[in-house]
């Protein structure tokens, strides 16, 4: 049976916060948006949540400096990490944002899965890679969004997609590979579809047994 799809609309916003310490209560399930500081990001959460505003887009890269939670439903949350990479702030700056995104990635316990934004044009760039490698490691649901698609035409896209698609299969299968483009809707319904389907809560196998018996 199909996952009923969430209605990501409904998102509002919940805080921002320097440091996993500011944050709410480290329940339910979070979906944490990660990517380079130009990979467009904030547009790609604008985009799926049908609202221009709700990430705060700018035509300078790096301008999330902190870890932004908005809400779908009640234990349901969307995060906007800081970029990590290419970002034109003072080195002082640029590792307190590094800081609070490892920090986030790896205490976090609703954190649940990870989508990582790239540009379909420069894509699996070395931080990208190791941003693919500690998910991977750390067992998260994994969905590459490879943005700006709309800057290719459909058979480059087609041959990009399949090329990430082949190259992140050492990562595991817990990795889906979609291009995206919030400027032309590409790939909208195929992530309302993934995340939809990854919020819902996993079922123990062990609590199915007790309740059999």
């Amino acid at each position: 049976m199909d996952t009923p799809l969430l209605n990501f609309n409904k998102v509002h916003f919940v805080t921002s916060a320097p440091d996993i310490r500011h944050l709410p209560n480290d329940g339910g399930i979070e979906i944490a948006f990660a990517g380079r500081s130009n990979a467009g990001k904030s547009s790609a959460l604008n985009a799926l949540t049908q609202h221009r505003q709700l990430a705060r887009t700018s035509k300078t890269p790096g301008r999330t400096q902190l870890i932004n939670l908005f809400e779908l439903e009640p234990g349901k949350r969307l995060v906007d990490l800081p970029g990590y990479g290419y970002a034109q702030v003072p080195l002082e700056m640029k590792l307190k944002w590094q800081a609070a995104l490892s920090e986030y990635l790896q205490k976090r316990e609703s954190l649940h899965a990870l989508v990582l934004l790239m540009d379909i044009r420069h894509p699996l760039k070395d931080l990208d890679l190791q941003m693919l490698e500690w998910a991977s490691n750390s067992d998260l649901n994994i969905l590459v969004l490879l943005t700006k698609a709309d800057k290719l035409n459909a058979n480059p896209r087609r041959t990009i997609v399949q090329q990430v698609r082949k190259a992140t299969m050492v990562f595991g299968d817990r990795v889906k590979v979609e291009a995206f483009s919030s400027l032309k809707g590409i790939g909208v319904p195929e992530v309302t579809r993934i995340l939809s389907d990854w919020y819902q809560p996993e079922i123990d196998p062990d609590a199915l047994v007790d309740e059999v018996e």
